[in-house]
């Protein structure tokens, strides 16, 4: 018997879109249900716990960027986001509310089946080893996704951790600007990093981390930025 493929919800309300499309993600290799509303996307996704939203914005009975909200409440659950605006400030604020890429009507279906393919292989890699980073008081498990500090865990959006795992993996050494966007976002965004200084002010609070004298995240002015390696915080 062939193992199931992934499953992915479709969010569409336009029969025209959603129909063709739902066929094409299906003769790909995927499981896919489509949602036409607002409301019964969030009850899909309850259903059929699917490992990827294709998301539209705009929806009959509501936004699309309150569906990613509520899906980001209680679920890592990678989103594609879909619009017909393609401005980079609409990309910023569909990429701060934790969806994992973002695509402009009208849109190759090659091109969001192979988005699919990367945001999966990105959100749904394991880590080798079960990996467990230990700096000062912190604690990252990268398997589990797990991070403590003080042995208090951190509560971190999915965004947030794919960060601090990318900067603990590299403790010690500069990760520049364009790495951390193509690992952690998009590997072809192109234009403002602007969301990724929002997320690393979020993940600095989070660990108590003052910029003017960092504990942890250290700004390199131009390049990057160095999470402090283990020894820097040994007696």
């Amino acid at each position: 018997m062939a193992t199931p493929g992934p499953r992915i919800l479709l969010v569409e309300d336009e029969a025209s879109i959603a129909e063709p499309f739902a066929k094409l993600l299906t003769r790909e290799g995927f499981e896919t249900t489509v949602a036409r509303t607002a409301a019964e996307a969030l009850e899909l996704a309850r259903q059929t716990d699917p490992h990827l939203v294709l998301l539209d914005l705009m929806l009959p009975d509501g936004d699309g960027r309150d569906v990613a909200r509520a899906l980001r409440v209680d679920s890592d659950l990678p989103i594609i986001m879909v619009t017909a605006r393609g401005t980079e400030s609409d990309r910023i604020v569909g990429l701060e509310l934790g969806a994992d890429d973002y695509v402009v009507k009208p849109f190759s279906g090659a091109e969001v089946i192979a988005r699919i393919r990367a945001v999966l292989r990105r959100t749904q890699r394991e880590e080798p080893g079960a990996t467990t980073v230990r700096i000062e008081d912190l604690v990252v498990d990268l398997s589990a996704r797990i991070a403590t500090l003080g042995g208090a865990e951190l509560e971190l959006s999915k965004k947030e951790f794919d960060l601090l795992a990318e900067l603990v993996r590299h403790a010690g050494t500069v990760v520049k600007r364009e790495d951390l966007m193509s690992r952690v976002w998009d590997e072809n965004w192109f234009g403002s990093t602007k969301t990724l200084d929002v997320h690393m002010g979020w993940l600095r609070r989070k660990l108590g981390d003052d910029p003017a004298d960092p504990r942890y995240v250290h700004t390199v002015r131009g390049v990057g930025f160095r999470f402090a390696a283990p020894e820097e915080g040994s007696p």
